[in-house]
């Protein structure tokens, strides 16, 4: 595995169909693009964090307790809904350093500069993410018949 080194981004600079697809100005955008949603996942996290801490489950109305812990409850999830997500972002980001990014794992084929700018942490081509999708629903539709 060989790590790259990539080029300083103009500030406006936006990946074009007209450069060669994955370029090093292209992989040094969705780094950058990747490391900016992690420190803003990172971010409220923290957020999150801080304001549990300052509520106090010490509040005698039964009503607003419950309604603390059902908050608390739905914020666990979300940081673990965004742990996973920093997860993803991790792994896309060793993918570029190891020049693997922006090409589906199950096919090879190029994944696209306009599915990357919607989901920077894709790691299938729009084909191969709906027959993995139609797979798994056929695996569960079995299952349920079983």
């Amino acid at each position: 595995v060989r790590c790259m080194v990539l080029p300083i981004l103009p500030p406006d600079y936006r990946p074009s169909e007209k450069e060669p697809y994955m370029s090093s100005l292209q992989l040094a955008y969705f780094r950058a693009k990747l490391m900016q949603w992690k420190s803003e996942l990172l971010n409220e996290s923290e957020d999150t964090l801080a304001a549990l801490q300052e509520q106090s489950l010490s509040t005698p109305e039964a009503v607003e307790r419950a309604s603390m812990e059902t908050d608390h409850a739905l914020e666990l999830r979300a940081r673990d809904r965004a742990r996973k997500l920093i997860n993803k972002i991790d792994k896309a980001i060793v993918r570029i350093d190891a020049d693997e990014y922006g090409y589906c794992e199950e096919s090879g084929e190029p994944i696209g500069l306009g599915r990357l700018e919607a989901r920077p942490i894709a790691t299938m081509s729009v084909e191969a993410q709906e027959r993995h999708e139609r797979a798994e629903k056929l695996h569960r539709d079995e299952r349920r018949m079983t």
